[in-house]
């Protein structure tokens, strides 16, 4: 038998929440049954051109949806969020996961205790060169991560900290395995009143250092991630979705040779890849790939980050984890 088409809905449908409009509303195994925003003729204008309706609030479709999108600012995830994974409503919650990590707590607490999927709409986990690259490293030592962007007039109701950063944020941790034990970064406010620049250096437990870089300022696009460890590098193209590894061997003579190259990935694009998995989680009942901790994860370490920028280096034991 063919399962039911899932019934989905998005809420926000500004920049990034038309695009999860637009590939639910193509996804042949999916129904968009509707969208909500705060502007009526923007939720209407989506609709259109995705082929669903505008709602007022996503809660009073009937019968309910099987899952939601919250694309809505983050000062805006918990007050959306909450009452859907209450009702029971599966949520993928865009990042950060919540403006602080008690809201967060809060999530995690309703999906708990309702049953509800609660995933956290970190892309770069879905992004195919993220896939093809996580199973060559094995012994990270060093990790170096670039992300620039040139300057635009939205989400600068957050640092560049929460904004962009975290997504590397996520992807170090679950490389890396463990939360740093100590942090020193910097930031500087340019063209906003927010950070939109920063650098932080993270030391884990077992040795490995990550030196992250954000900006929301550049002239260039950049978005890549390189992972050094004991004879080998990993280096990571986001953008590009390419991935090339290099080792280090020795021959029978003894001399040192260098092998690798470019690794093939099956390009795919990612927020395609995340709604699939969200979906998926949500019909077969269990964990997405990015789970309502690994948010709370990422957002805690951002935090210390934040308030790292704010004076000296820290170094204090890590936050707990839900």
């Amino acid at each position: 038998m063919m399962q039911p088409a899932f019934r989905a809905a998005v809420v926000g449908v500004g920049h990034l929440g038309r695009h999860h409009a637009r590939i639910l509303g193509a996804a042949p195994d999916v129904d968009l049954c509707g969208v909500a925003d705060l502007d009526p003729d923007r939720a209407r204008a989506v609709a259109a051109d995705v082929g669903t309706v505008a709602v007022p609030d996503v809660r009073e479709i009937d019968p309910p949806v099987d899952g939601a999108v919250v694309s809505v600012p983050t000062r805006d995830h918990l007050r959306v969020g909450l009452p859907l994974l209450e009702a029971g409503v599966a949520v993928l919650v865009e990042k950060p996961i919540a403006a602080s990590i008690a809201e967060a707590d809060r999530l995690i607490a309703a999906a708990a205790a309702s049953g509800a999927t609660l995933a956290v709409g970190h892309t770069e986990r879905h992004n195919p060169a993220v896939t093809a690259a996580l199973p060559l490293i094995s012994a990270p030592r060093f990790i170096e991560v670039h992300r620039l962007a040139s300057f635009q007039p939205r989400s600068l109701d957050i640092d560049v900290v929460f904004d962009v950063m975290i997504h590397d944020l996520d992807v170090v941790l679950s490389v890396v395995g463990s939360e740093p034990v100590s942090i020193e970064a910097v930031g500087v406010p340019v063209l906003s009143s927010r950070i939109d620049i920063a650098n932080a250096r993270l030391r884990f437990a077992n040795g490995c250092i990550a030196n992250l870089t954000a900006s929301r300022i550049s002239r260039d696009r950049v978005r890549k991630l390189r992972v050094f460890q004991p004879h080998a590098l990993v280096s990571v193209d986001y953008a590009e979705q390419q991935v090339e590894t290099w080792t280090v061997r020795k021959g029978s003579d003894e001399q040192v040779a260098i092998d690798g190259g470019r690794v093939g990935v099956a390009n795919a694009e990612p927020l395609e890849r995340e709604l699939d998995d969200f979906v998926r989680a949500v019909r077969g009942r269990t964990s997405p790939r990015v789970t309502g901790a690994d948010g709370r994860r990422a957002l805690a370490v951002a935090q210390r980050i934040a308030d790292a920028m704010m004076g000296s280096s820290e170094s204090v034991a890590p936050l707990a984890t839900a």
